[in-house]
């Protein structure tokens, strides 16, 4: 009778990660950043039918990298999550950080049992009353948890994006100033670090832009399109 093949759980585990991993950074990244009104969601995305950015809640909202068909499940699990705890209880008893904890355990059960972990990166945000209320949650293939503060960037490219980010980003940005440093930010991967130049010009039709407006009094999710994004992007700067 043959030796079964052996593989070390902490093999396993690292070939899970760097499977999860090559599988992420193929996609196209997404950026996430306060500003004074709210928080802001950009992708380059130039589908107008598969979302990396959707509304969960009354104030709170999601967005991914990586396998469409993995990370729409968890959007939906989401929304079925927040919909039973707000009908069950109280519509303010719907969290960023409940959300964040739900994912957390779905993710890390899949990546420690399952044979294939899965190929997402994922950011729940929920905008406060206040810009110090505000909350913004980073979550990896395995269930790993980051509370962030002020940007992140995930998917392809995030550290030349997010390095962008930390360059630019300051608290009290305006939608306009917000927007285009998200764009500027998104155009500066690795594609255009290889051209050589500045950063990718990325027009509106290309961008998935949504925001979590704070002066709404219920749902503050709003998408950006057409002219509003156009103009939202060539508004002056404000701060």
């Amino acid at each position: 009778m043959s030796t079964p093949f052996y593989v070390s759980p902490e093999q396993l585990m690292k070939d899970k990660a760097d499977y999860a991993r090559k599988g992420i950074a193929r996609g196209r990244a997404v950026v996430v950043l306060a500003y004074a009104g709210g928080i802001v969601f950009a992708s380059e995305n130039p589908s107008r039918a598969l979302h990396k950015i959707s509304e969960i809640y009354d104030r709170v909202a999601f967005a991914a990298v990586g396998k469409y068909n993995e990370f729409e499940n968890l959007r939906v699990g989401g929304v079925r999550y927040a919909d039973l705890r707000g009908y069950s209880y109280d519509r303010s008893d719907v969290t960023a950080r409940g959300l964040a904890n739900v994912y957390a355990q779905t993710l890390g059960t899949i990546f420690t049992t399952e044979s294939k972990p899965y190929e997402v990166e994922l950011v729940v945000a929920e905008v406060g009353a206040t810009p110090a209320a505000d909350q913004i949650y980073r979550l990896t293939y395995d269930g790993s948890v980051a509370d962030e503060h002020g940007f992140v960037a995930m998917g392809g490219s995030a550290e030349q994006i997010g390095a962008k980010l930390g360059e630019r980003w300051s608290e009290g940005l305006d939608l306009g100033a917000a927007l285009r440093l998200a764009v500027e930010a998104l155009g500066s991967d690795a594609a255009a670090e290889a051209a050589g130049g500045g950063p990718r010009a990325i027009g509106p039709e290309q961008l998935e832009v949504a925001i979590l407006d704070r002066t709404r009094t219920r749902r503050t999710f709003r998408r950006l399109t057409g002219p509003v994004l156009a103009a939202a992007l060539s508004a002056p700067t404000g701060g």
